[in-house]
C-alpha cells in the first residue's frame, strides 16, 4: 500500500493536473511515440487523431489521483481496462515505458511545481497501479490459455464467410486455421483482431463485439463501415473469404448474467446491437423462460442490421417482444412492419413492458446510453439492474 505522505503529495497535485487538462496527456502521447515508435503498432491511432484517447487518459489519471485513498472505487474501471489490455497483448515491460514518459511529461510541463518529491510520489503511485494491472492481466492471460479451445497471444483465423447485414454492417465468420475448437465466451464480450495490410501504415488492433452465441467452432463479429475508418473499410472492401486474420482470445467484462426467472431487456442503437445479438441468441438457445424484450433504434431501414433475423426469431419464440425506432424512416419503410416508432427512442412509450426488476443491458453511442440511463431511472429501475458497454477510449455515463 502507499504510505500517507505519498498519498498526501499525490492529492496536492490535483490542482496542477486540472489546470493542465488533456494537454498533459496529449504531450505524453507525442513524447512516447517519438521515443518509442514501436508502440504505434499497439495503440489505436484513430483515437489519437480524434483526441479521444488523450482525454480518456487524462480522466483516468485525474480519477486515480482523486481516489488515491479509496482505490476500491476504481475497481470496475481497472477490470474493464485490464480486459482491454489483454486484447492488445500488453506486456509488463511496457508499463515501465509508459511510466517513464508519464513522469517525464509531469516534469516537462509542471515547471517548478513538480519537485523531486512530487516525481517520487507519482513514481510510487504509478508503480503501485501498474502492478495491479500486471497481476490481473497475468491472470486473464492464463485463463485464456487454459480454457478448452483457448490460446495465448495471437492465433491465425480464416474468414470463412462474409455476410451483409445492412447498408453499413457486415458480419464476418472467423474459423481457426488449425481447425481445432475455440474457447467459449460470455455474450457481451469482444474479439481483438490484429491486422497487417499494405493499406495500413502500422499494425492495427481493433476490438469488435461478438454478435452470436458461442458454438465452440467459430466466432462472428459484425462491423460497421465508419466514414474514413481505415480498418472498418479495409474489412468491408479488401478482406475476403479465405483471408487470414490474427485473433486474440475473447475478453471483456460487459457480460450476460441473468437468473432463470428474470426478465431481460436488451436496448441498442446502431451497431451497438452487436453484443445484444450475442445475448439474445444465447438466451433463446438456452430457452430462457422469462420475457425477453428487444428495443432498437437506428436511422432507417437501409441501415437496420439483422432486421429479418429478428422477425424470424420473434415468430419462433413467444416470449420475445420487440420495438423498433427509426429516427427518419424512408419512403420505403413500412410503419408497423419495419418499425414501430419514429424519432428518438422514448421508453415511456413501452413503459408497461419494462418491469423495474428486469435486467437491462444497453449499448450504443454515449449520448444515446446517457439518455437511456436517465429514462430508466425515471421509470424506477435501480442502477444495479443496468449494465452497459462503452466503446472506444474508456469513459462512463
Amino acid at each position: 500500500m502507499l504510505d500517507s505522505r505519498t498519498i498526501e503529495v499525490i492529492k496536492s497535485t490535483i490542482p496542477l493536473l486540472e489546470s493542465a487538462g488533456p494537454a498533459l496527456t496529449t504531450h505524453f502521447y507525442e513524447r512516447m511515440f517519438k521515443h518509442n515508435p514501436e508502440l504505434k503498432d499497439v495503440f489505436n491511432l484513430a483515437h489519437q487523431h480524434s483526441g479521444g484517447q488523450p482525454v480518456a487518459l487524462f480522466n483516468a489519471v485525474a480519477a486515480y489521483a482523486k481516489n488515491i485513498e479509496n482505490l476500491a472505487a476504481l475497481g470496475s474501471a481497472v477490470e474493464r481496462i485490464a480486459h482491454k489490455h489483454t486484447g492488445f497483448l500488453i506486456k509488463p515491460e511496457q508499463y515501465a515505458i509508459v511510466g517513464s514518459h508519464l513522469l517525464a511529461t509531469l516534469k516537462e510541463l509542471g515547471g517548478d511545481a513538480v519537485t523531486e518529491e512530487v516525481l517520487g510520489a507519482w513514481a510510487q503511485a504509478y508503480g503501485f497501479l501498474a502492478n495491479i494491472f500486471i497481476q490481473r492481466e497475468a491472470q486473464l492471460y492464463q485463463t485464456h490459455a487454459e480454457q478448452d479451445g483457448g490460446w495465448l497471444g495471437e492465433r491465425p483465423f480464416i474468414i470463412s464467410a462474409k455476410n451483409t447485414e445492412s447498408a453499413v454492417i457486415t458480419s464476418f465468420i472467423l474459423t481457426p486455421e488449425d481447425g481445432k475448437p475455440v474457447k467459449d465466451f460470455i455474450p457481451g464480450q469482444y474479439l481483438s483482431l490484429k491486422l497487417t495490410h499494405p493499406n495500413l501504415e502500422y499494425e492495427e488492433i481493433r476490438q469488435y463485439s461478438l454478435s452470436d452465441a458461442p458454438n465452440g467452432k467459430s466466432y462472428r463479429i459484425s462491423v460497421k463501415r465508419e466514414p474514413g475508418g481505415k480498418v472498418s473499410n479495409l474489412l468491408h472492401d479488401m478482406l475476403q473469404v479465405g483471408d487470414r486474420i490474427a485473433v486474440m482470445p475473447p475478453a471483456g467484462d460487459f457480460t450476460l448474467d441473468v437468473a432463470t426467472q428474470t426478465p431481460v431487456v436488451l436496448i441498442s442503437a446502431g451497431v451497438g446491437q452487436t453484443p445484444m445479438k450475442s445475448m439474445l441468441n444465447q438466451l433463446l438457445k438456452q430457452k430462457h423462460p422469462s420475457t425477453i424484450t428487444w428495443l432498437h433504434a437506428c436511422e432507417q431501414g437501409a441501415v437496420h442490421g439483422f432486421k429479418h433475423a429478428l422477425h424470424a426469431k420473434r415468430q419462433q419464440h413467444s416470449n420475445l417482444k420487440s420495438h423498433i425506432w427509426y429516427r427518419e424512416p424512408s419512403s420505403t419503410d413500412i410503419f408497423g412492419e419495419d418499425y414501430d416508432f419514429e424519432g428518438q427512442m422514448e421508453l415511456s412509450k413501452v413503459a408497461d413492458q419494462l418491469p423495474p426488476h428486469a435486467r437491462y443491458y444497453f449499448c450504443g453511442p454515449i449520448g444515446f446510453m446517457s439518455a437511456i440511463k436517465q429514462q430508466l431511472l425515471t421509470l424506477g429501475v435501480a442502477v444495479e439492474n443496468m449494465h452497459y458497454e462503452v466503446f472506444g477510449p474508456h469513459a462512463d455515463l
